[in-house]
């Protein structure tokens, strides 16, 4: 083999040039958020969780509104003047996608810990805020879109059937697109809110868990307190009667709640706080 040397009185030899050029710049968001819509979609619990979403939501507006339209000659007229067609039908979207919902925005983070992935797209992405960023953004136009294809369609649906018995409402009555746009919001916020403490737990069964116990247990829990205390505290609580107004257009009697807006900001206050805090955990733990 020719020695690589210079012989005397000849030039040397060229220097080769490196096969892999070297990195100009830090990985992007735009690339990771790609790569994170590409896990989403990719894995098949995601389109069986939102279709599970969907058609339960629209199942229980069809039954609930049926259920109200064959009765409807039997109710009083106290029933009938206090009863809201609008919340009916969208009770399902509301109660039952904020249970379905959620194993969507835990698995996003805590699916990439149980199959010990999690290594992998740090080694990728080694800039743990941008990888966090980026499975949030995904997270949030997936599960809204869902909420507001659910939320209208479980609209529609219900009114369609309480249209013969002059119950019904429609799209511009006082009150019935906000109860819809909400209750779309409300659902994006529990995904955000399973996200966060998905961060934080880092394991789908125990996020799923305290989520429930969030908004089902303690407002249960707080019914036991006395009136004076459970009224003072019922609008900062993450569940129970606190989620009635975000879909209600009519009265509930419960002045002792915020309106829709204000029921919605101290839920989405929730999902920050988890949020932010499983960010810090997230940049300050080992993957």
């Amino acid at each position: 083999m020719a020695s690589l040397a210079a012989q005397p009185g000849q030039p040397a030899p060229a220097l080769r040039t490196r096969a892999v050029p070297p990195a100009t710049r830090r990985s992007g968001f735009a690339g990771t958020l790609r790569s994170e819509f590409t896990k989403i979609r990719s894995v098949r619990s995601t389109y069986f969780t939102l279709i599970a979403f969907f058609v339960a939501g629209v199942a229980f507006s069809i039954a609930a509104t049926a259920g109200n339209a064959a009765n409807w000659r039997h109710m009083s007229r106290g029933a009938i003047a206090s009863f809201d067609p609008v919340a009916t039908s969208l009770n399902g979207a509301l109660y039952l996608g904020e249970l379905i919902i959620v194993v969507i925005g835990a698995l996003v983070i805590t699916s990439e810990y149980g199959t010990h992935m999690m290594g992998t797209s740090l080694a990728a992405m080694p800039r743990r805020g941008v990888l966090y960023a980026a499975k949030a953004v995904v997270l949030v136009p997936v599960a809204l879109v869902v909420a507001l294809a659910t939320a209208f369609t479980s609209f529609f649906a219900g009114q369609a059937i309480l249209g013969p018995r002059h119950a019904g409402a429609s799209i511009t009555s006082p009150g019935a697109l906000r109860a819809v746009l909400l209750s779309a919001v409300f659902v994006t916020c529990c995904a955000l809110l399973a996200f966060g403490l998905g961060a934080i737990i880092r394991h789908t069964a125990g996020a799923i868990t305290t989520l429930f116990g969030l908004i089902f247990l303690i407002p249960a829990l707080a019914h036991a307190l006395p009136n004076s205390w459970f009224f003072e505290i019922a609008r900062w609580l993450p569940g129970g009667d606190a989620l009635g107004p975000i879909n209600a257009t009519k009265p509930l009697g419960q002045p002792y709640l915020y309106g829709p807006y204000g029921q919605l900001g101290v839920f989405a206050g929730y999902a920050v706080i988890a949020v932010v805090v499983g960010a810090v955990l997230f940049r300050r733990r080992d993957a």
